[in-house]
């Protein structure tokens, strides 16, 4: 206890909030950190430029020592380091950048850089500690936690140049800024990496998605439309007749999504965060072309509307003197995006701003614990609307859902403001049509493995596109040998569905996954499943030899006695696409290290464990199977990575005496409630696709 009575690392009553307190600090020590790099930038200027060679070989004495002393400040360990343009200027420069590269990067300034990233980051946690907990944040801390400051500028450099890695750091919003400006200072270059490019597309909306689409001019029909394009890449352009006959068109742009694949399109990390910086960048040039494929004709009136990056995009479009030209923008909206001072080209375009004091995104410096000063009554071209809503953890206040609850029961008179505002907008919609945004810069997530052809699925949560597509996931089988007559009591009651047998055993998988990024959104995934042979014809060692088989050719398969999972959009997947019997339960696992962890209060299990050793093992494509109504569902998982099989010795199942149906019952039954497993299969990272279910007549 302090003499004040209070607790060390509690924040004294009365003072400075600690993450206000870590965020200075951290602001203060990257502005010394960039102060490094200019001088490393002068030094190196002044090393290589032909007054000082002149005079050096006039005077090689002195020169020689005065160049030395130079060349020993930048590459001293640790030195200022290598010039940071990203074209060598001469041989010198080019020799510092290759023995910067040698040292890797861990000059003075990016280890000061460094220290300020963990003072960004402490000041995070201690306002939102459940971040703590994000994918994106376990992978950061593993790279900042390395036993040598040099050791941890490497891990970090590979991290942000890991573009698998990038999405799950897009989940970290407060953070993305100051990962740029680190990631200037490590690679010595900006984070705009080029011209940016982008492209557009006409595509068509599926039956069930076309039926949500508004049919009339509103605020809270424009806002439910961006929600439903699903941040899959698209933007919506409607034509609508206002009031007084003529055709208007309203541009609707989503923002990114963490979790969710980014497919093709520019909504990226680094360019979520360049649309702050400049106004020109892969979104906004996808925007120009998809207006110019929509055939608005020169000098129509358009409405922006955007959320999150399609909120920045859409501001920045209000900037752009080129595009104003083009086109009368009358109105610019965007809903949790930072806001800022932004002046438009056109000073007659009315900007509107909807903000969650409590959604990082709109506030990445964190909650405003002042009130915002008034905006000037003059100034009848602007709108900002900055409210504390009932939800503060992050990202579920970020959710355009959540600001259209908002909007509509604890903002109305806002709502009525903006309607008010859109009232050449309001009426019916003549034309609607969707386009896909392209970046040709880069290939499509996932490329070439899940480069595939997909296809609507209906479900009660809406249109599921069918394979499922993995992008980023984790996972360990771990694997028991279990008595054959326990097995078959937990399977249906037909006799032709039997356990398949190793020796005198079965074999029971309790398979954990942790799917960052999918096209269903990041879950976690708890399944309990028993090897079975072949539905027709069983044979004995049918499992041994369909490892020698491709996956679309083996007769047996696992078949899945439980399943919960933590999203509402997988259970609904799971169950009426899959045919599997699923729970939506809490639950969290970090499979990515040796050390494994799952936990489940909802189920009351917990896995946790050391992996030894492992083999190389090919990837674990699969059959399941379930049941829909009295059929067998046979669902195909094919999957790429670097599976690893090791002895399941150091891990260890247990669970609470209280531990929730079916999926304790059916462990106790197995007799795996509290055994180890005889080996695991583990892979920290892989993609995977899972097709839609086959419904055979067993």
């Amino acid at each position: 206890m302090r003499a004040d009575g209070t607790e060390p690392g509690r924040p004294v009553p009365g003072g400075p909030h600690p993450g206000n307190v870590l965020r200075d600090c951290a602001r203060d020590v990257l502005e010394i950190a960039e102060g490094i790099r200019a001088v490393s930038e002068r030094t190196a200027t002044t090393l290589s430029a032909p007054d000082l060679t002149a005079a050096t070989r006039r005077h090689p004495r002195t020169g020689l020592a005065g160049c030395w002393a130079l060349l020993r400040a930048l590459t001293a360990k640790p030195g200022l380091g290598g010039p940071a343009g990203t074209t060598p200027r001469s041989g010198i420069t080019r020799a510092l950048r290759l023995a910067d590269r040698a040292r890797g990067g861990a000059n003075l300034a990016a280890l000061v850089a460094l220290t300020s990233l963990r003072l960004r980051i402490a000041a995070v946690l201690a306002d939102h500690p459940e971040l703590a907990r994000t994918p994106g944040m376990r992978l950061l801390t593993r790279a900042l936690t390395a036993d040598r400051d040099e050791d941890a500028v490497r891990a970090l450099r590979a991290l942000l140049r890991d573009r698998t890695a990038q999405r799950a750091l897009s989940g970290l919003a407060p953070l993305i800024s100051e990962l740029l400006a680190v990631c200037a200072l490590l690679d010595g270059r900006s984070e705009s990496g080029g011209t940016p490019e982008g492209g557009a597309e006409a595509v068509d909306l599926t039956d069930q998605r076309r039926r949500i689409i508004a049919t009339e001019g509103s605020l809270l029909g424009f806002l439910r439309n961006i929600e439903a394009l699903s941040t899959d890449g698209r933007i919506l352009v409607q034509n609508v007749r206002g009031p007084d006959g003529v055709v208007r068109y309203v541009v609707q742009a989503p923002g990114t999504a963490p979790g969710r694949p980014r497919y093709d399109a520019p909504q990226d990390l680094m360019g979520a965060w360049r649309d702050l910086r400049a106004t020109d960048s892969p979104y906004t040039r996808s925007l120009v072309r998809a207006l110019a494929a929509h055939g608005i004709p020169r000098g129509a009136e358009l409405a922006l509307i955007g959320h999150s990056e399609g909120g920045n995009a859409v501001l920045n479009l209000a900037q752009d003197e080129d595009f104003c030209r083009t086109y009368r923008v009358t109105h610019a909206i965007a809903v949790g995006s930072p806001a800022g001072d932004r002046k438009p080209a056109d000073p007659r375009t009315w900007i509107a701003t909807v903000t969650n004091q409590y959604d990082l995104v709109a506030a990445p410096d964190g909650h405003r614990t002042e009130p915002v000063a008034p905006a000037d009554p003059a100034d009848t071209t602007r709108y900002h609307v900055e409210y504390a809503g009932p939800t503060r953890e992050f990202p579920l206040c970020h959710r355009l859902r959540e600001y259209i609850e908002h909007l509509r029961t604890l903002l109305p008179v806002a709502r009525a403001d903006l309607d008010e505002a859109l009232a050449p907008y309001r009426g019916p919609v003549v034309r609607t049509q969707a386009y896909r945004l392209k970046d040709h810069a880069h290939p499509p997530a996932g490329h070439p493995f899940l480069t595939l052809a997909t296809a609507p699925v209906r479900t009660t949560v809406g249109p599921v596109d069918v394979p499922v597509r993995y992008y980023d996931s984790a996972a360990a089988h771990l694997c028991f040998p279990v008595d054959p007559a326990a097995a078959r009591s937990l399977l249906p009651g037909a006799d032709w569905l039997t356990p398949s047998r190793l020796g005198p055993r079965a074999l029971a998988v309790l398979s954990l996954h942790e799917h960052r990024c999918t096209t269903i959104g990041p879950y976690t995934e708890i399944a309990l499943s028993v090897l079975v042979d072949d539905l027709w014809r069983p044979r004995p060692y049918d499992a041994v030899t369909d490892l020698l088989r491709r996956v679309d050719l083996r007769r047996t398969g696992r078949y899945v006695l439980s399943l919960a999972v933590t999203t509402e959009a997988a259970r609904v997947v799971a169950q009426e696409v899959w045919g599997q019997p699923v729970l939506r339960m809490r639950a969290e696992a970090d499979l990515t290290g040796r050390e494994i962890r799952a936990r489940s209060e909802d189920l009351g299990l917990v896995v946790e464990g050391r992996l030894g050793p492992g083999v190389r093992c090919p990837d674990a494509d699969r059959a399941l199977y379930g049941r829909r109504g009295t059929g067998t569902v046979r669902t195909l998982v094919r999957a790429h990575g670097r599976l690893r099989l090791h002895p399941g010795a150091g891990v260890r199942v247990r669970l609470d005496t209280a531990a929730a149906e079916p999926l304790a019952g059916q462990l106790r039954r197995l007799g795996i409630d509290a055994a180890r497993p005889l080996f695991v299969l583990a892979c920290p990272q892989f993609m995977a696709h899972r097709g839609g279910g086959a419904e055979l007549a067993r």
